[in-house]
């Protein structure tokens, strides 16, 4: 049975609203077809030519015909933006994040989508081992592109062991219907100490070959490892000296790579380069930054950002005293940024203050999962000057809620200073601290 289709919005000016449609209308048909879900939504309002049946909330059916565009949007916002049930994750996945968590959060940080839509709507990676084949099928048809798969490894024996899933390795087969189907595919390697790194990593980096062109890049990216992990497969984090000796790996491929395809096809992420104590690799060796989203070249953009508008600036008398907080990965580039600005302007004093994580333990040193209880209680009696910036990512999406429920109000109430959110870009970082 399909789920039903509630109209939340409508967008002002759209086709929608000037045929009337308002929030609590249902979708129920386009063309005479059910729809189940965004794909079928999305696919069906290409036509030029609709036939849409709405249901009033009086019960009373309303058939419209619509001319339109190829590509007009009707302006529809649904109560559930997938129009359906989210497929969750039956892995035990070994380096699983949300297995990690702590009690008595919020029920929603608690769920594991594994949802090929999501995949394509939104970014996310699924482990093809929830997918069926009706819905590969699905994908072809729709020509879904790109679909994000987290790998970790290309031995069957091996990935059934660390996502603790018996059909995890028969599973990666589907990458072969994706491929011959020429649906464009990123992968995502979490490298875990022990399981899947040296040798191993080696025979997936070699076996992940043969998907190029269509897998167009893939991201290596260590486990984060919380201080929750009480009954769970125990794992280390990497040491200097083995970050290091992946990255090297990284670079050894990238360059067999470059000189057969044309491409590096496999990236790191910025924590590699940090841990190992070596600097990021150039712009230009991230190929217009495939797998920014998963923190692979985020830092080196940030800074191309920065000083592409920095150098064009003119320093000024203008004077004014704010803060910066950031986490443990990115404070020491962002303390550089800060300090550039200051020499050019000699009246502006920037307070950076790094936060460690408390909540999830010292290993997590990522701005994005800096929770407002560790804020709040790091910066009580410190100087935060005029305000306070803190980057978007700490946020709950499209709304001013940290992971640990504490808003951005209770965080200005608490240490009596206004916050100031900065979008995750050099330029807003600049043009904020300049005109707060």
């Amino acid at each position: 049975m399909n789920k039903t289709h509630i109209i939340k919005d409508v967008e002002v000016g759209s086709i929608a609203e000037e045929l009337g449609l308002v929030p609590g209308d249902e979708l129920l048909s386009i063309n005479d077809t059910s729809i189940k879900d965004v794909l079928d939504y999305h696919y069906l309002i290409k036509d030029e030519i609709l036939n849409v049946l709405i249901r009033k909330p009086d019960g009373e059916e309303w058939e419209l015909d619509i001319e339109k565009d190829y590509d007009d949007d009707l302006g529809i916002i649904f109560e559930d933006g997938l129009m359906d049930s989210y497929s969750s994750c039956r892995n035990k996945c070994i380096f699983c994040f949300i297995d990690q968590m702590p009690p008595n959060m919020r029920d929603t940080l608690y769920f594991k989508d594994d949802d090929a839509r999501l995949s394509f709507l939104q970014g996310n990676y699924i482990t093809l081992t929830n997918l069926s084949e009706e819905e590969v099928d699905r994908i072809i048809f729709y020509k879904l592109s790109p679909i994000n798969i987290s790998i970790h490894t290309t031995n069957e024996d091996l990935r059934c062991r660390m996502l603790k899933n018996r059909f995890a390795g028969s599973s990666l087969s589907k990458m072969q219907r994706l491929k011959d189907a020429g649906i464009i595919m990123n992968g995502q390697i979490v490298l875990c100490k022990g399981w899947n790194d040296k040798d191993e990593l080696e025979k997936t980096i070699h076996d992940l070959s043969a998907f190029l062109p269509e897998m167009q890049s893939v991201s290596i990216v260590p486990v984060g490892i919380t201080k929750y992990r009480d009954n769970l497969t125990p794992l280390e984090p990497f040491s200097s000296n083995e970050a290091k000796e992946v990255v090297e790996t990284i670079h050894r491929w990238q360059n067999i790579f470059l000189t057969h395809y044309y491409t590096r096809f496999i990236y790191g992420s910025d924590e590699w380069y940090i841990n190992a104590g070596l600097p990021l690799p150039d712009e230009d060796d991230y190929e217009g930054y495939p797998q920014i989203e998963n923190g692979v070249g985020m830092l080196r953009s940030f800074k191309e950002e920065f000083y592409s508008c920095f150098n064009d600036l003119s320093g000024d008398d203008r004077a004014k005293e704010l803060s910066i907080a950031t986490g443990v990965l990115a404070s020491p580039y962002i303390s550089r940024m800060a300090n550039d600005i200051m020499d050019k302007f000699s009246n502006i004093k920037i307070y950076i203050h790094t936060i460690e994580n408390n909540f999830f333990g010292k290993n997590i040193t990522v701005a994005g999962l800096i929770t407002g209880g560790d804020l709040t209680n790091q910066l009580k009696n410190k100087t935060l000057g005029k305000a306070l910036l803190l980057p978007d990512v700490l946020l709950r999406h499209g709304e001013h809620i940290l992971l640990d429920d504490i808003t951005i109000e209770d965080i200005e109430r608490t240490l009596q200073t206004r916050i100031s959110i900065v979008q995750s870009d050099g330029k807003s970082f600049i043009d904020t601290i300049l005109n707060i």
